[in-house]
Formats: structure tokens, C-alpha cells, sequence
């Protein structure tokens, strides 16, 4: 592994870095070798760009987000503030503040819903807890803008399996984030609605 690495998966890798003296990650996608270079080199630029432009996006909707410094197209890289705080996923496993920051979660979700984008992988793992207490989204490789219903759906259907397999006993919480979800997101029934119907075929699948 790389020295400077401190994260990332299948598709890319984040890296230590640092912008005009101050720290931050480098976000960076690795080449497909199954892939033919060119085809490989413009889905990587693709990616890179739209993931740029849906933090930008959710951010100027009210959420936060790492600001972005630095787009290297043509590397497949963003370079973007490192967020000092605590995985939001660690936090839950050590007994914190459940609720209040479950509240918290559930007006960032609702902020960027009704900004049309959906983050396409909403687990307590892509949310970091700053120390002031505000709830900071990352990863946003797998969301999409001009999202629906079933995209904002899938997202609150994905967290809530998320609170199922790794956070059980913590249904009040959940159920706190939903709370705090419909009251600042606009016209919240339909999309409540997709959920329960996404559910509905998970039990006949």
C-alpha cells in the first residue's frame, strides 16, 4: 500500500496530500486494465467530473461537503479539503449522541434531496462528525443530479439497511433521522412512499 494512502475502494484510491500549505486528500481513480485505455481514460474522467460537480451542487444546497481546491482531469484526481472529525459509523459504535446527531444526518439527506441529487451510497461510513457537531457527506462517486423518487428512495432504503446490519438497537435513533428528514424536506410523502414500495419487492425477490 502506498505510504500516503488513507482510504478508498475498488474504483479509486484517497490519498494524503496538500494544497497552498494546507492538508488535504487527493481523491484519485486507478486505471481498469480490463478495460481499453482510451474508453477506460474517458469513464475515469467521466466520474471525476461528476463527482466534482455533485459536491459542489450539494454544498451549494446547504449541506456539507469537502470543499473542492483542485480538479486534475486528465490525472482522474480531486483534490479537496481534509475534514477533521470522526466517521460517523464509529461514533455510533461507541454510544455518542444517537439522536441529536441522527437529526442531524436526516436534514443533510433532506437538504440535498430536494437539490435533485442523490449520493448513491448513503452509509454511516461516507458521513464524517466534525467537532462543532455538523455532519460532513463524502463519496459522492455513486450519485447522480436530476434525481427521482426511486433514486432518493434507494438512498434512505440503503441507510436504513445500513442502521439494521450495523447499528442494531438503534431504531429510536433511526427513527429521529426519518423525524428530522420529513420535516425539512419538501413534499416528503412520495418519496416516503417509494421506500415502503422498495421494500415491498425486496420481500417477493
Amino acid at each position: 500500500m502506498r505510504p500516503d494512502r488513507i482510504g478508498g475502494g475498488a474504483e479509486a484510491e484517497v490519498r494524503e496530500a496538500e494544497y497552498l500549505g494546507r492538508r488535504a486528500v487527493c481523491k484519485v481513480r486507478l486505471p481498469k486494465r480490463y478495460r481499453h485505455p482510451d474508453l477506460d481514460a474517458r469513464i475515469r474522467q467521466s466520474r471525476t467530473r461528476a463527482e466534482a460537480r455533485l459536491i459542489r451542487e450539494a454544498r451549494r444546497a446547504g449541506a456539507r461537503t469537502p470543499v473542492i481546491y483542485d480538479i486534475d482531469v486528465a490525472g482522474c484526481a480531486i483534490t479537496m479539503e481534509r475534514v477533521e472529525g470522526r466517521l460517523v459509523k464509529d461514533v455510533l459504535d461507541s454510544g455518542g449522541d444517537d439522536e441529536a446527531l441522527c437529526a442531524s444526518i436526516g436534514r443533510a439527506i433532506a437538504m440535498i434531496h430536494d437539490a435533485g441529487i442523490c449520493h448513491g451510497d448513503l452509509t454511516t461510513s461516507n458521513m464524517i462528525l466534525e467537532e462543532g457537531g455538523r455532519v460532513c457527506l463524502i463519496d459522492f462517486s455513486m450519485g447522480r443530479t436530476s434525481a427521482d423518487a426511486e433514486d432518493m428512495g434507494v438512498d434512505l432504503r440503503l441507510l436504513e439497511r445500513a442502521f439494521s446490519s450495523a447499528h442494531p438497537g438503534l431504531e429510536r435513533s433511526y427513527a429521529a433521522l426519518m423525524d428530522a428528514y420529513r420535516r425539512r424536506k419538501r413534499n416528503p410523502e412520495e418519496i416516503l412512499r417509494k421506500v415502503e414500495e422498495i421494500k415491498g419487492r425486496g420481500r417477493y425477490t
